[in-house]
């Protein structure tokens, strides 16, 4: 089925070549692109894989634009309100609900303040995280099961929607004792992702993400190899995901290297983690890439310390502009990888092949990128669907 993406800007336009036969004595370093802004909310689009796959569109929802997709399960997309909210001091956003094969569409408010006993209490501390859908009941009604999350003095609390034909039913559940969230919330990345049948939430420079079960509801933590750890502050960059056989994975850039890390014991076992293979090293993928300079042409010149967050003087390694964003969720084995102003690509971890990720007018897909399945089994082979009950 095509990846769902909205689209980025463009990608910078190649360096013309210069007319004059000898260059100055002393060149200056070629500018190096500047920090990515947050580009203007474009509705989301389908970039079908190939002829084969099936025309989709969102144009059954006009005011989707005024939406960000948060999740993709079972042929449902899930959005959350781009409307500014004060995160850190409880208000939750509305979510849009689309089927796009059938066309139909539910909008869910948020939940009430009287779903949470004493809620005023409560309130005071909660800071909204995000959403993600839960389960599909039937592919031929829109009848869903889909989980918001907040931090509520330190304890996760759930807050689980039940959707029957557009009716929508919220309930909470108590806070989560057993998770402990002793940092500042605000590191949490605000998007889950589906992998080995739980829901995910990466935690920006950290070595564990946040777990949620959805049969059971309850939160926990998946740690992470204690390779993750740069030095006693700094956490490299990893993501969860699923092999192609199914197993729970991540990918991480440790080492200067692109590393496949799967779940399993044994020798070498580092927290229940084994290294399957060192994929890339990071300087290759930046030999891979167009219009990536050079390391000769990275070092020299002051910098601004907007541009990538380093004082002015530093030296930049081209290394730091590559990183893996996501795992391909349809199991093809490939890595996402966002660059610093190149432009993002996919990367076959087996292959090792890099496809630029572009659309036919040159713009770079946006983040995040989603697999899209249409639901299974198709409703002319469902049974007839049994109303939800208490999880």
């Amino acid at each position: 089925m095509p990846p769902l993406a909205p689209p980025g800007r463009p990608l910078p336009p190649s360096r013309p070549s210069s007319p004059r036969l000898l260059p100055p004595p002393n060149p200056p370093p070629p500018p190096f692109p500047g920090r990515d802004t947050k580009l203007e909310d474009t509705p989301a689009v389908f970039a079908p894989l190939d002829a084969a796959s099936p025309r989709l569109t969102l144009d059954f929802a006009p005011d989707a634009f005024r939406f960000l997709l948060f999740d993709s399960l079972q042929g449902l997309l899930l959005f959350e309100s781009s409307d500014e909210i004060q995160k850190d001091k409880g208000a939750m956003p509305r979510f849009l609900v689309l089927d796009p094969p059938t066309r139909r569409r539910t909008v869910l408010p948020p939940p009430r303040r009287d779903t949470v006993p004493d809620d005023r209490r409560w309130r005071r501390s909660r800071y909204y995280i995000g959403s993600a859908l839960l389960s599909r009941a039937h592919p031929s009604k829109l009848c869903f099961q889909a989980v918001c999350f907040a931090i509520e003095e330190g304890r996760p609390r759930a807050w689980v929607a039940s959707v029957t034909n557009g009716d929508c039913s919220w309930r909470a559940l108590p806070r989560d004792e057993e998770a402990e969230v002793d940092f500042n919330p605000w590191l949490f990345e605000n998007r889950g992702v589906h992998a080995g049948g739980k829901i995910y939430w990466h935690i920006c420079n950290s070595p564990r993400m946040l777990a949620l079960d959805p049969v059971t509801l309850r939160f926990s933590y998946l740690h992470g190899p204690r390779a993750l750890a740069v030095d006693p502050i700094t956490v490299c960059k990893v993501r969860v995901g699923e092999t192609p056989d199914g197993r729970l994975c991540l990918v991480t850039d440790g080492e200067q290297q692109l590393q496949l890390w799967v779940r399993g014991e044994g020798r070498g076992s580092d927290k229940g983690w084994l290294l399957q293979k060192s994929v890339a090293e990071l300087s290759t993928l930046c030999d891979m890439i167009p219009g990536m300079p050079s390391d000769a042409e990275m070092i020299p010149g002051p910098r601004k310390p907007t541009d990538i967050e380093m004082v002015p003087g530093m030296p930049c390694e081209r290394t730091v502009c590559v990183w893996p964003s996501d795992m391909d969720v349809g199991r093809t084995g490939k890595v996402f990888i966002k660059t610093w102003g190149f432009g993002r690509y996919s990367y076959d971890m087996y292959t090792g092949k890099l496809e630029r990720l572009a659309t036919k007018r040159g713009k770079e897909y946006g983040h995040p990128m989603f697999a899209y399945f249409l639901a299974w089994p198709p409703a002319f082979l469902a049974p007839d669907p049994e109303p939800f009950g208490d999880l």
